[in-house]
């Protein structure tokens, strides 16, 4: 029914637009007791079998909702409600920005994929930290938040910009993740490099401690899929060495081989995910795993459509799955038949739990 209504009412529809519609849409669900319990009955069923623990977090289950979906953190009930196992909002910046112009989220239907420039459109981190200290949880969730660098920022004047969002963040946040992986922000990806990176990570590491002295809040970073191996290699390197809790490999690519949808599309500038992205999302994690091993929780997304991609992912060596793209061509139902698809995965497998498949294809291969 969902592919019915997307092919007649959101394929015709301007991707940002049907965003906002279906943004809507969550949001009144949520809202109305009634409803919010008949939905999450249907489309969150929980499977105690797939109960997972990740840098100290107790989470249903290990799959979760991508940054970029709900930026501004006005919708964490509503995914949770639709059966996300945690939700990472975001990205958010230090100060608010409008993004860049529109059009800029365009769908590559034959690919299944999406192409996006959105170029970190947010709130700002002082509106979203006042949101997330307002929020009257109606389900138990965890809430990752993503924070970026607001492009008017210097690069130079980048570090000083994420300690100010850690700062006013990370009390809400039950994990932290830093994005310098977007192609979005001019010079964002440069902060990639290990001698921009780690007196990055230890600074947002540093104001993570002294702003929040009662708990230790997860800090992980966020990597792109283009990165040369060597470049993996050291981030994987750097995150053991500061002592990261984990790495979430990997953000959109701006790479565009082998895509089948019209040309004028393809040409498009900006952040391709969804399918064409599985392969080298899945062999990027896998390399960390073999470098990491179970030092750093990893976080696997990125051209994830199915149960099966997500099982993958899991003996690639990830604790924790992500996915966004794929929920717009799948619809509601999309977390359920993960969830569903996953637990009959793991009965038939010599596992009897998660935490015992994960790597487990990796350390096959040492």
């Amino acid at each position: 029914m969902y592919k019915i209504f997307f092919n007649l009412v959101f394929r015709r529809m301007d991707p940002e637009k049907a965003h906002h519609l279906a943004f809507r849409w969550i949001r009144l669900a949520v809202r109305i007791p009634v409803l919010r319990t008949f939905v999450a009955a249907a489309l969150a069923p929980r499977y105690r079998e797939l109960r997972t623990e990740a840098f100290g977090l107790r989470m249903h289950g290990p799959f979760g909702l991508a940054a970029g979906f709900d930026k501004n953190a006005v919708a964490v009930d509503g995914m949770a409600m639709l059966g996300f196992d945690h939700i990472e909002i975001g990205t958010v910046t230090g100060e608010a920005q409008p993004g860049n112009p529109r059009k800029r989220l365009f769908r590559l239907v034959p690919d299944r994929a999406l192409i996006n420039r959105m170029g970190f459109n947010n709130e700002g981190s002082l509106a979203v930290a006042a949101r997330l200290a307002s929020r009257e949880p109606v389900f138990k969730t965890v809430v990752g938040v993503n924070i970026g660098k607001t492009k008017v920022v210097p690069e130079t004047e980048a570090v000083g910009d994420y300690v100010k969002s850690a700062e006013r963040l990370a009390p809400f946040a039950d994990y932290l993740v830093v994005n310098v992986s977007s192609p979005n922000t001019p010079g964002l990806r440069n902060l990639q490099a290990v001698d921009h990176l780690r007196p990055l990570l230890a600074a947002v590491r540093e104001a993570a401690d002294r702003i929040v002295a009662h708990r230790r809040v997860p800090l992980l970073v966020k990597i792109a899929p283009d990165l040369a191996d060597e470049d993996v290699d050291a981030v994987a390197d750097l995150a053991v060495e500061l002592g990261l809790d984990g790495i979430i490999a990997t953000n959109t690519t701006i790479a565009r081989e082998g895509l089948r949808s019209e040309a004028s599309l393809v040409k498009e500038t900006g952040g391709l995910s969804g399918a064409p992205l599985k392969e080298r999302s899945l062999e990027v994690l896998r390399r960390l795993y073999a470098r990491v091993g179970d030092r750093i929780t990893l976080v696997g997304v990125g051209g994830v459509e199915n149960a099966e991609d997500v099982w993958q992912r899991i003996l690639a060596g990830a604790t924790l799955v992500q996915g966004y793209s794929a929920f717009v061509y799948e619809g509601p139902f999309w977390s359920r038949a993960i969830h569903k698809g996953l637990a009959a995965r793991l009965r038939t497998s010599p596992y009897a739990t998660l935490a015992d498949a994960v790597g487990a294809d990796v350390r096959k291969t040492a």
